[in-house]
């Protein structure tokens, strides 16, 4: 019923491993994917767990050999949690970086492309903030949790969006 030690210490390394494997195809499986769950993305999650199970215990199937595997990626988590909170670089390296989609009422499509957001989802997310273009955003940013915030211009400085119409219409101009 309870395995010996160097079992449970295979448990806790194998954990490790597949805690690693799996944040990393999160990562790079992009920002959108993360913050916005479809039922198939729900599918996976549920798939991934189920296949990676085995992997994570072997042929262990004692309580004990769970529990081990349970408190592994809790603490992984934690850890995770607090390096990044201390460390920056950490930080962007598993969360990322924010993306600018928009802005000064200009959508960046080559940042859309590499981020996956479609002009679907940008026009709707500017409708959950109630603005009805995108000229009328100063800045749109895809989130690292994959929300998408934007500003507009009376939001960023109340003169914002006449000083930005002034200076493009003097670049066309001159």
């Amino acid at each position: 019923m309870f395995p010996g030690g160097h079992v449970l210490i295979e448990i806790a390394l194998r954990t490790t491993v597949i805690y690693a494997v799996v944040l990393l195809g999160v990562r790079l499986s992009g920002k959108r994917e993360v913050g916005q769950m479809t039922p198939f993305d729900l599918t996976l999650l549920l798939l991934i767990s189920n296949s990676v199970q085995n992997a994570m215990t072997g042929p262990d199937t004692s309580l004990l050999g769970g529990v081990i595997a349970a408190a592994t990626l809790l603490l992984l988590n934690y850890l995770i949690a607090d390096l990044s909170g201390i460390n920056r670089r950490f930080r962007k390296l598993v969360e990322g970086q924010p993306s600018l989609l928009i802005h000064d009422g200009q959508i960046i499509t080559a940042h859309m492309a590499k981020e996956r957001v479609s002009t679907d989802e940008l026009e709707r997310a500017l409708r959950e903030h109630g603005i009805a273009s995108a000229h009328d955003v100063a800045l749109a940013v895809l989130e690292v949790d994959g929300s998408i915030s934007c500003l507009k211009y009376d939001e960023i400085k109340p003169d914002a969006h006449n000083h930005l119409a002034r200076r493009r219409f003097l670049q066309k101009h001159q």
